[in-house]
């Protein structure tokens, strides 16, 4: 028996797993991000929280991903952490590297990201 849900039942079913740390725009846009998915691929996902909550996590911004992801996140990624470095150039940055790794989602708020 199977259960077609919407956007909205999606994301609500997300915030219900007290073990994740989603904003409610966050389950919105993950919500969004599955729905494309199984549009794009013609596959039907079956809904588990927890396994979803083990593959992307939610942070306010790529800068915060960058800093939890590597020990030393500017110079990881070819910054020197001695001079001023500009924000949208450190972001374009950590935007390409999940990119390559992994799926990124971004949205008023944060971003989301696979684990990789």
């Amino acid at each position: 028996m199977k259960m077609t849900l919407n956007t909205y039942q999606i994301a609500d079913e997300l915030l219900k797993d007290s073990n994740a740390r989603w904003s409610r725009a966050g389950a919105y846009a993950l919500a969004e991000y599955l729905e494309e998915y199984e549009e794009s691929t013609g596959e039907e996902i079956e809904l588990d929280t927890c396994a979803i909550r083990c593959d992307f996590s939610e942070y306010a911004s790529l800068q915060d991903w960058a800093h939890d992801y590597f020990s030393n996140a500017l110079e990881e990624l070819g910054f020197d952490e001695t001079e001023e470095n500009d924000d949208d150039e450190v972001d374009s940055k950590i935007r390409e590297y999940i990119q390559d790794h992994g799926q990124l989602i971004e949205f008023d708020g944060g971003v989301i990201v696979s684990s990789f």
